[in-house]
């Protein structure tokens, strides 16, 4: 009988808040199929919805049994790729989702705890990425939208049903075609950002213990 393969899940987002694309999923989707350390690459294009998302990504993760999983999301207005530290128990959308809800002050989850840490390995993804000249840093919030509300279910679902799976939350920043009408706002082209995830599944997937290295913000 042969072994079980070693599957690694990227998610991606639809396009939202007027916005014709989203470089997290034009990202994703060009891994399609890739090996990966000896881990196959799987992709799962999420809605940018509240009540929506963790479903997508429940059943995704049932479908395909991954070992890592990484969801990846934009960051309109961020210069680097950020590999987020948090993920917080809060709603506070700032514009409605693509089903036009926007919730405020409200719980990802009722009665779960108030933030996760991340256990993917993101100091060594960011030494990784910085020596292979990559911009990234290590970021401290992922926000209050859809996006940290994915990272969030993904965390608790590790805590309380899914305790051999690694994974964690990757933001991005906007795609050259999504800047043209925006003056000195940054952007970095897809098919940077697919080599940099190519990278991150690589040291996610080989390293077991992080190292300790600063990279902290003061602002």
């Amino acid at each position: 009988m042969s072994a079980e393969p070693r599957v690694v899940l990227l998610t991606g987002f639809d396009a939202f808040g007027g916005e014709s694309q989203n470089p997290a999923w034009d990202a994703v989707r060009r891994l399609r199929g890739a090996r990966i350390a000896g881990h196959e690459v799987v992709v799962q294009r999420v809605p940018t919805a509240f009540a929506r998302c963790a479903g997508v990504l429940a059943r995704a993760i049932a479908r395909h049994r991954p070992r890592l999983v990484l969801c990846v999301g934009q960051a309109g207005g961020r210069s680097a790729i950020s590999l987020e530290r948090i993920a917080i128990n809060c709603i506070d959308a700032r514009i409605p989702d693509n089903d036009r809800q926007q919730p405020v002050d409200q719980p990802v989850i009722d009665g779960a705890p108030v933030a996760y840490f991340t256990a993917l390995p993101i100091k060594a993804m960011l030494g990784a990425l910085r020596e292979r000249g990559f911009p990234v840093e290590v970021s401290n919030s992922a926000g209050t939208f859809v996006c940290n509300a994915l990272a969030f279910h993904l965390a608790h679902g590790i805590a309380t049903r899914w305790p051999r799976l690694r994974g964690g939350f990757i933001h991005i920043p906007f795609a050259p075609a999504q800047v043209v009408s925006r003056p000195g706002v940054p952007s970095m082209p897809i098919e940077l950002v697919a080599d940099a995830l190519r990278v991150a599944i690589r040291i996610a997937s080989t390293t077991a213990v992080d190292v300790q290295v600063g990279a902290g913000r003061e602002d």
